[in-house]
């Protein structure tokens, strides 16, 4: 009896960390037989807890939604990873739920051991900067999420930088909190490429659309580099070409965030830099340690002629 309550229990577990199982991926995760894994379904049935099922070949088990909560099975590193992320949560940047994460700490530290306890009061004392940009509706970044999760598709209303609405469809693979805000990387399904979202800014519409098979993502360095670069890009109101009389290297050791950077040489190379005014892409310019050329960028130029006459006549006669 004793096997067959652990075995419920991991059932139970596997259930809450993934949507949808198959009956033979959970025999061959509790290493038991099919027949076992139906047993064991009708005992969590009886026990109170919604497990549906689907017949056919794709068919499968899913934890449905009850009248109740059922009780979490948290194992130590989560159970700390939950804490620590409630108390984050009561000061970032998710719109109206710092009572709630309160709430719901002080209810999990009251149910915590001893062990666990003293590993989450270490946290206690830590300095939380309270956020000051764009805070995400709860239930957009849940919908994101479960997007994301399920591989449903998103049709969402969408606000650029510059304030114009536009409606767009995508396929949601990663959200990313970077510097206090939310972004979704997706695949822009209009633009068939790659494209960064800030959540504040999308309005999901229901219902989601169909599911769609994941894509291949890039390594974990090449995402974060191209959100680091999409999130640039998409806050620059001004760009320019520009060429570098430097190497390639040079030039991205000076960067702050990542840029395509064209080599046309051992030493030159091409980019496209962007800041909000021309002035202030000037004086980033000249702090590249490099003589270079604008190409095609009247404002630039005019910048750096203001720039150079300024200067000069800050010098002593």
């Amino acid at each position: 009896m004793l096997e067959t309550s652990a075995r419920l229990l991991r059932l139970l577990s596997l259930l809450q960390s993934r949507r949808d199982w198959t009956g033979a991926e959970l025999a061959e995760r509790l290493e038991v037989t099919p027949r076992t894994i139906r047993k064991d379904m009708d005992r969590l049935r009886e026990l109170g807890y919604p497990v549906e099922a689907r017949p056919g070949v794709a068919g499968g088990y899913r934890l449905g939604s009850g009248g109740a909560l059922p009780p979490l099975l948290l194992d130590d590193d989560e159970a700390v990873a939950v804490a620590i992320g409630l108390r984050t949560a009561a000061s970032g940047s998710i719109l109206g739920i710092e009572e709630t994460s309160l709430r719901a700490l002080t209810k999990l530290q009251q149910i915590l051991p001893a062990r666990l306890r003293h590993r989450v009061a270490a946290f206690q004392h830590a300095v939380s900067v309270p956020m000051r940009g764009p805070r995400v509706s709860p239930d957009t970044l849940t919908a994101v999420a479960a997007a994301c999760r399920d591989h449903e598709r998103l049709r969402f209303d969408y606000r650029t930088h510059s304030g114009a609405s536009a409606r767009r469809a995508a396929e949601p693979h990663r959200l990313i909190n970077h510097r206090q805000r939310w972004y979704l990387l997706a695949w822009d399904l209009d633009r068939a490429d790659w494209r960064t979202f800030r959540v504040d800014r999308m309005t999901p519409r229901t219902p989601t659309g169909p599911r769609f098979p994941p894509r291949p993502l890039p390594p974990d360095p090449e995402i974060a580099a191209r959100v680091e670069r999409g999130i640039g890009e998409a806050t620059w109101r001004f760009r320019a070409r520009v060429i570098v009389h430097a190497s390639a290297a040079h030039v991205r050791d000076r960067i702050p965030i990542p840029l395509d950077v064209e080599e046309l040489g051992p030493d030159r190379c091409a980019f496209e830099p962007g800041s909000d005014h021309p002035e202030m892409l000037a004086l980033y310019l000249g702090l590249l340690d490099a003589d270079f050329d604008v190409v095609d960028s009247p404002a630039l130029a005019a910048a750096l002629t203001t720039l150079i006459a300024r200067y000069q006549r800050a010098l002593p006669r």
